[in-house]
């Protein structure tokens, strides 16, 4: 996401961990279910993938999970720097990149991305009892915390607030429910999953979200077209039979948008 891959600092180790997937209803998904799909991830960024004491979870976990499934192939993690993501994709150390990744025109120069899963953007988030900002057209004047480096700032500054940076997530909600900023401007996802887990009962969302340039989605190969088109399959499939949807909203407390 544009919070996390723009700063993400390239891991020193990598750490592999294997699930076993469950098989497939074809005759083909009972042939292949000895195969084994590595997804490559970075987790630290939650709700799309974190580490949990030994094990990794998020909505990139599950997803790559349910991929697999519906192709018949066991899925295998492996923890690296997101810098080493799209080399490791094309030197062939793993098959797939599920870690929240903008499908940015540049980036699809060396990689094939899938369609898109989510739309990540900066939403404005404010205390309940506020109710004198609407969204971004009502910050000017307002104090407004971001963290510092992210686009956040930059918006907050142009719509006329005053802003206050901050290095951790965590500190902004921490100054927002202190009342020492009236706003706090951040990752959609982010703001999701925190009021999911509880948040929502002193905060909540003002307005629309400013979407990224760029949609979030999965990356392949370039040239491995049967690949790609398994994948999307898989996509296409979970959103129709409600796995998406359940997983979406497990993650981030709502109803995924609309296509």
């Amino acid at each position: 996401m544009m919070n996390k891959k723009y700063f993400a600092a390239a891991a020193v180790a990598i750490t592999t961990v294997a699930f076993a997937a469950g098989c497939g209803s074809s005759p083909s998904s009972q042939e292949n279910t000895d195969k084994t799909f590595t997804v490559g991830l970075e987790p630290t960024f939650p709700p799309f993938e974190f580490a949990d004491n030994d094990n990794f979870k998020g909505f990139d976990i599950d997803f790559a999970q349910a991929i697999c499934d519906k192709m018949g192939v066991k899925l295998e993690i492996k923890n690296m720097g997101f810098d080493a993501l799209i080399p490791a994709l094309k030197s062939g150390q793993i098959d797939m990149i599920a870690s929240g990744m903008d499908a940015t025109p540049e980036r699809s120069k060396q990689v094939a991305f899938t369609k898109p899963y989510f739309h990540d953007g900066y939403v404005v988030v404010v205390r309940k009892d506020n109710t004198a900002i609407q969204g971004f057209e009502s910050l000017a004047g307002k104090t407004v915390g971001s963290q510092v480096g992210t686009q956040g700032v930059d918006l907050g500054q142009a719509a006329g607030a005053k802003v206050k940076q901050y290095d951790a997530n965590s500190q902004g909600w921490m100054e927002l429910n202190n009342k020492t900023c009236d706003a706090v401007i951040i990752n959609k996802s982010v703001a999701l999953y925190y009021l999911q887990q509880g948040g929502n009962k002193d905060l909540k969302i003002a307005g629309k979200a400013k979407l990224a340039p760029d949609p979030v989605a999965l990356a392949l190969q370039k040239g491995n077209d049967a690949q790609l088109a398994k994948v999307n399959k898989a996509i296409d499939d979970l959103k129709a039979d409600g796995t998406y949807a359940k997983l979406y909203k497990k993650w981030f407390g709502t109803e995924p948008p609309k296509e």
